[in-house]
């Protein structure tokens, strides 16, 4: 069974327009839950025909990492958990896109800490118009599966992860005002 997304966008190249975009988390922490905001770098999605993606690509500064706790923030930059003086950013590759009701499933490949590991996620389309549009991307991750290994009481398996953005039509902004 085919299911059509509500909200196909028009065939070409979007880009993220990375001063109105965000990736935030969230992470059980000593039996209390701890958010955070890292920003985005860049991002393209390149959408076919049928108005799903084709392919996607991502970055995030995990540099600028922010949970609002500077000692946390300091922590998160060592060896043992996100190790950033080697890994500064946080990537993300992916394919087709299936469609869902309320816009797309994605699976790629997530590039953090030196490892690469499999991610699938869903992706809510908003659109605003025939060039621009926000999505927000939401999956989870075992922290194991990157190497981070601490006892599950102080930080949990699952981090929650979500990236708003505003896409725009990239052919559409190189056509000049009229």
């Amino acid at each position: 069974m085919t299911t059509t997304s509500p909200a196909a966008l028009a065939a070409g190249h979007w880009t993220v327009d990375a001063a109105r975009s965000t990736a935030t988390f969230r992470v059980g922490n000593l039996g209390k839950e701890a958010t955070g905001t890292v920003p985005v770098i860049e991002g393209v999605i390149d959408v076919g025909a049928d108005g799903l993606p084709v392919a996607i690509s991502g970055t995030l500064d995990l540099s600028a990492i922010d949970t609002g706790i500077p000692r946390r923030d300091k922590d998160l930059r060592q060896r043992r958990f996100l190790d950033l003086d080697q890994h500064p950013v946080m990537s993300f590759t992916s394919g087709p896109a299936a469609a869902t009701p309320a816009g797309w499933q994605v699976t790629g490949q997530l590039g953090v800490r030196g490892t690469t590991v499999t991610l699938t996620g869903d992706v809510e389309v908003s659109p605003a118009g025939t060039t621009s549009a926000r999505l927000t991307a939401r999956t989870s991750l075992d922290r194991r599966a990157i190497g981070i290994r601490a006892p599950a009481f102080m930080i949990s398996r699952r981090v929650d992860i979500a990236v708003t953005a505003t896409i725009t039509h990239a052919e559409r902004e190189r056509r000049p005002p009229t």
